[in-house]
């Protein structure tokens, strides 16, 4: 093996490292590079840009020399990357990802809107739903067949009922359907009838299931968990890529403060941080962020115009009676006058909707 590119440090911990190509590099530069690198006991992601070319060097990384790295004609510039997730850097990944599901786009220049109830409570309740947020403009049809609540007692989702009602409306509309899983022993029947895979709040730590997501070719829709940081949760979305499985979406829901006016905070500065850190597209649900159905129209709207890449609001055609979070559920029609709304930001901003 070379000692090329060895060197001692006091710190001893990995560190792992992008190495920046020039432009115009040929494939027999770049594999030649590769080669050398990998004799060095680390893996090598090539990731292709429009500007440029970067190798992430993943492994034990602590005794390469970046300024021997740098002496190749073909390496315009190498970088530690200390933060501990990798596949989820922009640094590795210098374009934003868009995640393609059944045609439609998550992230890139046009806003995604995933709408429909907490939970889905019967047949023509979802049908209803389905028609009217369809109607009204969304993209995509969101709803809880599996409901991990707070107390035993509360009602718990129509689980594989539900997955099977919410199939029927996808026939009738053809909205793709974004639900919630809760353990891994379900993924099976999910890869089968679920178009993006949700992980609550509370699983998004459930780090068995995210393996097992990791294994899978279904977009991933990760919630932050209630008290979860932004390194905390790209760190989640990480356990997800590493699996294989790089379709991930990050959502922020709110977060737990010492606020009790509302449900949760929400953290809108996750959206450009996040941005800055990461390139998976990021989406803001206002329903849970504040539990309040009158707040859910003005946080949709800074949102659109922080920069998030989608919404995720929950819209129910009888809120007082319904069986889960009627009270940050927004009426159909109330839905059909936001969207009007959010394409005048959308379209200040650069965007669509």
């Amino acid at each position: 093996m070379s000692s090329l590119f060895y060197y001692k440090i006091k710190n001893k911990e990995e560190v792992k490292m992008i190495v920046i190509l020039k432009q115009r590099v040929s494939e027999e530069e770049i594999a030649m590079l590769t080669k050398e690198l990998e004799q060095l006991n680390v893996s090598v992601d090539k990731s292709e840009g429009t500007e440029c070319t970067i190798l992430g060097l993943v492994g034990d990384t602590s005794k390469i020399d970046p300024w021997l790295i740098e002496s190749h004609d073909c390496v315009e510039k190498v970088m530690k990357v200390q933060e501990p997730y990798k596949k989820a850097n922009r640094a590795f990944h210098p374009e934003d990802t868009v995640v393609d599901v059944c045609g439609q786009k998550i992230g890139g220049n046009k806003i995604a809107m995933i709408a429909g109830p907490c939970s889905v409570e019967s047949e023509e309740q979802i049908k209803l739903v389905a028609d009217e947020v369809k109607k009204y403009g969304a993209g995509f049809l969101r709803g809880g067949a599996f409901k991990p609540r707070t107390s035993p007692y509360s009602f718990q989702g129509l689980k594989y009922e539900g997955l099977d009602l919410l199939n029927k409306a996808k026939e009738e509309t053809g909205l793709p359907i974004v639900t919630e899983i809760m353990s891994p022993c379900d993924i099976e029947k999910f890869v089968e009838c679920v178009d993006i895979i949700q992980v609550g709040a509370r699983n998004m730590q459930n780090f068995d299931l995210l393996k097992e997501l990791g294994k899978i070719d279904k977009p991933i829709l990760l919630k932050r968990g209630l008290s979860a940081t932004i390194e905390e949760l790209l760190m989640s979305a990480e356990y997800i890529m590493a699996g294989g499985n790089e379709k991930v979406i990050l959502c922020e829901r709110g977060i737990r403060t010492f606020e009790t006016y509302t449900r949760n905070t929400l953290d809108l500065s996750m959206v450009p941080a996040i941005k800055k850190l990461s390139h998976l597209p990021v989406v803001i649900d206002p329903s849970h962020a504040t539990g309040k159905w009158w707040m859910v129209e003005s946080l949709s709207k800074a949102a659109i115009a922080v920069g998030a890449d989608g919404l995720i609001i929950e819209v129910h055609n009888d809120p007082k009676n319904a069986l889960c979070d009627g009270a940050q559920s927004i009426k159909p029609e109330v839905f059909a006058n936001l969207m009007e709304e959010l394409k005048v930001i959308a379209k200040a901003v650069g965007r669509e909707i």
